[in-house]
């Protein structure tokens, strides 16, 4: 019998499309990306200048939206099919997260191309938990988790196959 508080569970999925500029872009992709996830985005704003990029400081330069529970999981079974369910084990963090981009946003189902706003890709963060790790960020009497209770990267990579049926 295995202890119920060392399943893992998705926490949450981080969908991020980063445009580098504001303006018309960015709203086209903040469309697209309420018409894939069901979500209203949230801007993503530059943390510094980079004058090469034309990007200034505190200018909007993404969008991101971030997924729970039902939302989440399917989100990702529909991501995964895209990318042939298969992931590349540098894919996976040592706490256990897993990141993964889409080129396209015309692969999803219901999405097709339109020359009047082009094509836009996505980063796609899955962060992976054990039960109880709101030990550590409750605001009374919040205690360090063990390590045992964190993810590793080997737990996620099994998680995922076993889970989702993913080619490592």
């Amino acid at each position: 019998m295995s202890n119920p508080m060392q399943d893992i569970y998705i926490d949450k999925v981080v969908v991020h499309m980063g445009v580098g500029e504001s303006g018309e872009r960015l709203v086209k992709a903040e469309k697209i990306m309420q018409q894939i996830t069901g979500q209203k985005p949230v801007r993503t704003i530059a943390k510094r200048t980079q004058p090469a990029f034309g990007i200034r400081k505190g200018a909007p330069i993404g969008c991101k939206v971030t997924l729970r529970r039902e939302n989440a999981e399917k989100f990702i079974t529909t991501a995964l099919e895209i990318i042939d369910r298969r992931l590349s084990p540098t894919q996976f963090d040592r706490t256990g997260n897993v990141s993964f981009g889409i080129e396209e946003h015309t692969d999803f189902p219901g999405m097709s191309y339109d020359p009047m706003v082009g094509i836009y890709g996505m980063d796609i963060n899955v962060v992976l938990e054990h039960k109880g790790v709101r030990v550590a960020r409750r605001r009374v009497e919040r205690r360090k988790l063990s390590e045992t209770q964190k993810v590793s990267r080997d737990e996620a990579i099994a998680f995922m196959r076993e889970r989702y049926l993913v080619e490592v």
